[in-house]
C-alpha cells in the first residue's frame, strides 16, 4: 500500500489509530502493577522437621541426604540450607532467571522422593514439603486482643481456620503465612519418675503412636449365617483432651497393674512451639504476611485483602482487632504517582515547546495527538510480552515522548516547507513531503530501535531488570513511526492551511511574543554558528576537547558508585535486636521490653 493512500483516505488512518488506542486501553486495564519487574530467581523451598534433634543432628541426618539428591537438578544455580536446634530443616534451591517455577518445584520434589529412604522415620512420618518460595511481601498485618482475653494460640488458630484460607483463595496471592504457633498437646516428662520405672522418652513416643491413631477397625456380620445385621466397628481415634492423653498406658505388668502417662508426665493443651512471641500495641497477637505470585496485580491483591479483613472484622470475637503493619501499595502508589505526574508534565512542556517553535495551534495539535496514540498503544504490546506497569516501563514512556513528538514534528515541518514554496493544497503538500521523508522516518525508527532492542538479550538479573525498559522504548518508537507514516500526514492534510501573506494585519500580544522569540532565536543561532566555525578552524583544539571529555567520562565511570537501583526510602523502620546464642525466649522478651521503654 502506498503511503499517499493514508493521506487520500484519512478515515483509514483514523481507524488504524483508534484500533491502536482501543487495544492499548485493553492492555492498560489488564496489566499487572508492580514497583519493579520481577527479578528474583525462581526458588523452591524444601522443609522438614525432626522433633527433638539438635542442629548438628538435623544437618547430618536430614539436610545432607536431601542436598546430595537435590544437587544438580535441572537449571539449578545454587542452594542454601539452615538447621535449628528445634529440629527444623530448610533447604532453598535457586534456579536460573526465566526458569519455570512450577517445573522447578516438580523436579525438586522428584529428587526429594528419591531421598526419602535415607531420612529418619520420624522425619518421613512428619512429612517433607516442597513448595515454590514467594519472596515478595505485599502486605503484613497483625491481629491482637485489645482486652488480653485471648492468647496467641487462640488467635493463631482462629486466623488459620477462618481468615487465611479465604486470603489464599484471592487471585494472585502466592502464599499467606502466620508468625506464631498453633495449639498442641504438650507432654512435659518427669525425668525422676521415669527413672524410677526405667523408662526412656522413646517408650512414651511409641505408646503415643500406638494409642493415638486413626485406624479402620473393620466390620462384622458380613456374609455370616444366623446374623441379621452387619455392623461397622467404631472406636475412639485421635485423642483431644489432656485427660484422654493422661490415660494412655505406658507400661503394664503381669498382675494387671498399668502405668499411665499422667503418672510420669504433666499433660496440658499448649503451643506447638515456644520459640516465637508476637505482640502488637502491647497486646498478644499474631502477625500475618501476604506474598504475591509472579505476574499478578499487586494493587488489586492488596485491595481485595483489605476488603476481606474489613468484612471479617465484623465476625471477630469481642476484643479482637487488626492493624496493618506493611502495605506496599503506599510506596508503590507514591512512586507510580510521581512517574505519572512527570509523564503529564513532560506532555505539557512538549506541547508548549512545539507551539512556541511552530507558532501555529493547528500544527501543534498534530504532535499532541500522536503522543497519546503511541503511548497508549504501547500498553497493548506490554500485555502481549508479559510485562507489567512498573517504574521502568513508565520511565521508558516518559523518555519516548521526545522521540514520538520528534517524528510528528518532522512530518509537520516537511509539509510546511512545501506550503511555503507555494503549494496551495495541504493534501498535495503532504503527499509530496511524505514522498521525500518516508524513507528517512523508517531508517530513523530502525536505528533508534536497534539501540534499545539489544537490551533484551542481556543475561542475568540485570538483563531481566532492564529488558522491560528497552523493549518498551522500542515498541513506543515503532508506534511513533506508524503514526508518522499514517496519522500525522493525514492530519496535516486536514488541519494545515496554505500560507498567505498577513501584512497589514493587527499585531496581537501572541504575535509580538513570536516576533521577539524569533529575533532572539536568530541571534542565538548566529552565535552558535560562530562557535562552530571557531572549532572547525581549530581542529587540534576540537580533538583535544573531545579527548579531555572522554578521559573525564572514563574517570567518572571508574569512581562513581554503582548499583542496580538507587536506594529508596520506603518510610518503614525495622529494629533488630540480636541476643547471644542460646538466649531463652523469656530473656529476649525482657530485652525487647527495655527497648520499647527506652
Amino acid at each position: 500500500m502506498k503511503l499517499d493512500n493514508f493521506i487520500k483516505r484519512p478515515v483509514l488512518s483514523t481507524v488504524i489509530s483508534i484500533i491502536i488506542v482501543l487495544l492499548g486501553l485493553i492492555g492498560l486495564m489488564t496489566l499487572p502493577i508492580s514497583q519493579y519487574p520481577d527479578i528474583a530467581p525462581p526458588t523452591v523451598e524444601v522443609k522438614a522437621s525432626y522433633q527433638g534433634a539438635n542442629a548438628q543432628t538435623v544437618v547430618n541426618s536430614v539436610i545432607a541426604p536431601l542436598e546430595e539428591e537435590i544437587n544438580g537438578v535441572e537449571n539449578m544455580t545454587y542452594m542454601t540450607s539452615t538447621a535449628t536446634n528445634t529440629g527444623d530443616a530448610t533447604i532453598s534451591v535457586y534456579f536460573k532467571p526465566g526458569s519455570d517455577p512450577d517445573m522447578a518445584a516438580v523436579n525438586v520434589q522428584n529428587r526429594v522422593t528419591k531421598a526419602q529412604g535415607f531420612l529418619p522415620s520420624e522425619v518421613t512420618k512428619a512429612g517433607v514439603t516442597t513448595s515454590k518460595k514467594q519472596s515478595s511481601i505485599l502486605l503484613a498485618f497483625t491481629v491482637y486482643s485489645e482486652n488480653d482475653k485471648y492468647d496467641q494460640e487462640f488467635i493463631y488458630n482462629y486466623l488459620k481456620i477462618n481468615v487465611i484460607p479465604q486470603i489464599k483463595r484471592i487471585n494472585g496471592v502466592g502464599d499467606a503465612s502466620l508468625l506464631g504457633s498453633e495449639y498442641s498437646m504438650r507432654i512435659w516428662l518427669k525425668p525422676d519418675v521415669m527413672a524410677q520405672y526405667g523408662l526412656m522418652p522413646s517408650d512414651v513416643t511409641n505408646a503415643l503412636s500406638e494409642q493415638n491413631i486413626e485406624a479402620a477397625p473393620g466390620q462384622f456380620g458380613e456374609n455370616a449365617q444366623d446374623v441379621t445385621f452387619q455392623y461397622m466397628l467404631k472406636y475412639k481415634g485421635r485423642l483431644s483432651t489432656p485427660e484422654e492423653f493422661g490415660e494412655i498406658v505406658i507400661k503394664a505388668n503381669e498382675s494387671g497393674e498399668v502405668l499411665r502417662l499422667k503418672t510420669i508426665a504433666d499433660v496440658e493443651l499448649g503451643s506447638l512451639s515456644y520459640s516465637i512471641d508476637t505482640r502488637s500495641q502491647g497486646h498478644e497477637g499474631i502477625t500475618a504476611m501476604i506474598y504475591q505470585s509472579a505476574g499478578s496485580n499487586a494493587t488489586q491483591i492488596i485491595n481485595e485483602v483489605k476488603a476481606l479483613l474489613e468484612a471479617e472484622k465484623r465476625n471477630f470475637p469481642p476484643g479482637i482487632t487488626y492493624d496493618l503493619l506493611l502495605d506496599s501499595n503506599d510506596f508503590l502508589f507514591a512512586s507510580i504517582h510521581e512517574v505519572i505526574k512527570t509523564l503529564l508534565e513532560a506532555f505539557v512542556l512538549v506541547f508548549l515547546v512545539v507551539f512556541i517553535f511552530l507558532q501555529d495551534f493547528r500544527s501543534t495539535l498534530i504532535p499532541a495527538i500522536a503522543i497519546p496514540v503511541a503511548l497508549i498503544g504501547t500498553f497493548f504490546m506490554l500485555k502481549v510480552m508479559g510485562f507489567s506497569i512498573n517504574l521502568l516501563t513508565l520511565c521508558a514512556m516518559v523518555l519516548a515522548i521526545a522521540i514520538v513528538v520528534d517524528d510528528a514534528i518532522v512530518v509537520v515541518e516537511a509539509v510546511h516547507e512545501k506550503l511555503e514554496k507555494g503549494i496551495k493544497s495541504a493534501k498535495d503538500a503532504s503527499i509530496q513531503a511524505m514522498g521525500e521523508i518516508s524513507g528517512a522516518l523508517i531508517s530513523i525508527t530502525l536505528v533508534m530501535m536497534a539501540v534499545f532492542i539489544p537490551v533484551s538479550f542481556m543475561s542475568g538479573i540485570t538483563g531481566t531488570f532492564y529488558r522491560q525498559f528497552g523493549l518498551t522504548m522500542a515498541v513506543s518508537i515503532a508506534f511513533s513511526a506508524i503514526n508518522a507514516l499514517t496519522l500525522s500526514p493525514a492530519l496535516c492534510a486536514l488541519f494545515l492551511k496554505p500560507h498567505v501573506n498577513h501584512e497589514g494585519e493587527k499585531v496581537g500580544l501572541l504575535k509580538r511574543f513570536f516576533i521577539a522569540f524569533n529575533t532572539a532565536y536568530d541571534v542565538t543561532v548566529k552565535k552558535y554558528s560562530k562557535g562552530v566555525s571557531f572549532f572547525v578552524k581549530h581542529k587540534l583544539l576540537s580533538m583535544g576537547a573531545v579527548a579531555a571529555g572522554a578521559a573525564l567520562l572514563f574517570y567518572l565511570m571508574a569512581t562513581t558508585p554503582s548499583g542496580l537501583v538507587p536506594n529508596e526510602d520506603t518510610g518503614t523502620i525495622f529494629v533488630t535486636v540480636d541476643m547471644p546464642a542460646g538466649t531463652s525466649l523469656d530473656k529476649t522478651k525482657e530485652a525487647m521490653a527495655k527497648v520499647k521503654a527506652g
